[in-house]
């Protein structure tokens, strides 16, 4: 096991994971203490940060922040600062749609401002705070951000949330080429479906139609935490992702490969129609097969 942690180069390193109490943040941060590097967590929900206090140990830090207002953001990037004295990577991992399901013009404005808190204006803040303390260790670092693959797809009833995960992408691209003379590489992942503590996607599904989930998916299942995080662990790594910065990987099951195709029954032809009425979303206890 040394021996594999040593080959990341993280070891030591420090780690500010946003979200960090509960699905993809909380797998990232696990993930990152078992490379070897000291974890700072952001957490705005108190039970979930004392849950992951006690997870992590007394050698990592938690702080119950509020990441889309500057002063909270203000104190978190304090509290690394005053505790490790540097950063050598920051996954801004918090986002959601909030339950926001509804088509555009029935949306709101006080919908839209929240969407875009919780899914553009918390990166900017926590990023422009922790560029200095990574800039300042004077051997570069990384910015993770999280995104989803409806930054890259159409989704109806959704769309100013996907309006805002595809801003993420620019922001992205562009911070990569101002800090890529620090070495400072900027990245993100774009999960699908995600089991996570906001989505329960898979108990969602009816039992007796889950076996559609082998044919929605090239591997056939929901994301799980730890799918992103892995992909959160390379892009933190210098040793196996160097000339990697502007790039989104896609945590997907081959979903955005695949478009509209879905496997039928058979195991080996394709359909490109739909053939269930259900999403892992929405609970919709009375989905049955639509056809093949």
């Amino acid at each position: 096991m040394t021996d594999e942690i040593s080959i990341l180069g993280l070891s030591g390193k420090v780690a500010l994971v946003t979200g960090g109490g509960a699905g993809i943040g909380r797998a990232t941060a696990g993930l990152f203490r078992t490379a070897g590097m000291r974890v700072a967590v952001a957490e705005i929900d108190a039970a979930r940060a004392e849950d992951v206090r006690a997870a992590l140990g007394a050698e990592h830090l938690v702080v119950a922040a509020d990441v889309r207002k500057a002063g909270d953001v203000a104190r978190l990037a304090k509290a690394v600062d005053e505790r490790f004295g540097r950063l050598d990577v920051l996954v801004n991992n918090v986002g959601d749609y909030l339950g926001y399901k509804k088509p555009f013009e029935e949306s709101t404005e006080a919908e839209w401002d929240a969407l875009y808190a919780v899914n553009l204006l918390h990166m900017f803040h926590v990023t422009k705070a922790a560029i200095p303390l990574i800039r300042r260790g004077g051997k570069g670092g990384a910015i993770i951000n999280v995104s989803t693959i409806e930054a890259f797809r159409g989704i109806p009833h959704t769309v100013v949330y996907a309006a805002f995960k595809a801003a993420v992408t620019g922001f992205t691209q562009s911070l990569s080429v101002e800090l890529g003379a620090d070495n400072i590489r900027v990245n993100a992942v774009a999960p699908e479906t995600t089991d996570t503590a906001q989505i329960v996607a898979t108990p969602r599904v009816p039992p007796e139609n889950r076996d559609y989930l082998k044919r929605w998916f090239p591997i056939g299942r929901f994301g799980e935490g730890e799918d992103s995080a892995g992909a959160a662990l390379f892009l933190a790594s210098e040793r196996l992702s160097g000339w990697v910065t502007g790039s989104t990987i896609v945590v997907d099951g081959g979903a955005l490969a695949a478009g509209a195709w879905m496997r039928l029954p058979d195991g080996r032809n394709f359909t490109h129609l739909p053939i269930i009425v259900a999403d892992g979303y929405t609970p919709r206890p009375d989905a049955r097969n639509a056809g093949e």
